[in-house]
């Protein structure tokens, strides 16, 4: 998967005729890859852009600019019928496991709808597939008469990952697939998302704000701000060696599972801009503890820190200890 130079706008209507009077600039000219059987983390505030860019890039959002491609295709080029196959290979899991089943479908039904939409197996081919494929998310055969309303919160999850491997895909988007869950309830959701990876040889594009989650299942991590990526690199570094004020600050609010030790919480001051009229230059520097007048005037690009740890920001040398 290439994403290169991706904007996703939603205008602002106003006036009797619902004239466009600004855009909201969800998503402002992202990029990045993911190889084969890896896992992208793409993290920041809510409201940052991260779900708007996993559903363009599905093409669940029509985009604005920018192109994405998949094993070489440009998955916007793609005509209607074209796109309908491309979604064999490419699939979601939402973040809400209820809202995103529908409540008059028994949990067959929903599982198999893929299965039937792209004719895959005879009815009976179908319904051994669906043993299956609840087997493989723990779930029992006995699911499939019931309906969504009748499991938990994690099952409901469970069934939402049955019917996104259904079609044995090869690029998963989890958007913030965990945050809704139990904190016991998230581990098994994590340890069952990397056992589907090793199985299917799947690539996922994992947003979430939970960087401790995020640290645990990604390769490669993404920082979002605002619309736009401030901060890319594996995820030892991005921890370890954070090269973005942001990123800094993200990871102050991680919580720390020892009572004896203690982290410097940094508090960012100010609100996050409308992304309608977004500041100019580093779209970071109203908040930021170490702005300058480069800051205000001229964006920063993302630049190689070393190894491959790409950072948006004017400070050299990274954030100061």
């Amino acid at each position: 998967m290439e994403v290169s130079g991706l904007k996703k706008y939603f205008p602002v209507r106003k006036g009797l005729f619902s004239r466009a009077k600004g855009y909201v600039r969800a998503v402002d000219g992202i990029s990045f890859t993911i190889g084969r059987k890896e896992t992208l983390g793409l993290v920041g505030e809510s409201g940052c852009g991260k779900t708007t860019a996993g559903r363009t890039i599905l093409r669940l959002l029509e985009p604005t600019e920018g192109d994405v491609r998949f094993e070489g295709q440009s998955v916007f080029e793609l005509g209607r019928k074209q796109v309908r196959r491309m979604r064999r290979n490419m699939q979601i899991v939402f973040q809400d496991p209820f809202g995103s089943l529908n409540p008059r479908m028994t949990v067959g039904s929903i599982v198999g709808e893929p299965l039937a939409v792209h004719r895959i197996g005879t009815r009976k081919e179908r319904k051994e597939m669906l043993k299956e494929l609840l087997a493989k998310v723990g779930l029992s055969g006995e699911a499939i008469n019931r309906y969504p309303h009748e499991f938990s919160g994690g099952q409901r999850q469970r069934i939402g990952i049955a019917r996104a491997i259904a079609l044995k895909p090869k690029f998963v988007v989890c958007d913030e697939a965990v945050s809704a869950l139990d904190v016991s309830i998230q581990a098994q959701i994590i340890n069952l998302f990397e056992e589907l990876q090793e199985d299917f040889g799947l690539s996922y594009l994992f947003i979430a704000h939970d960087l401790s989650v995020v640290e645990h299942v990604s390769d490669r991590v993404a920082v979002m701000y605002l619309g736009k990526i401030v901060e890319v690199g594996d995820g030892e570094s991005i921890y370890e060696h954070p090269q973005h004020p942001y990123t800094v600050a993200l990871l102050s609010a991680v919580p720390v599972p020892d009572p004896k030790t203690k982290r410097k919480r940094i508090i960012l001051p100010g609100d996050v801009p409308s992304p309608v009229n977004p500041p100019s230059g580093c779209r970071f520097h109203t908040r930021c503890n170490y702005v300058m007048d480069i800051c205000k005037a001229e964006e920063p690009l993302l630049t190689d820190r070393g190894g491959g740890h790409l950072a948006a920001c004017f400070l050299e040398g990274g954030v100061p200890c």
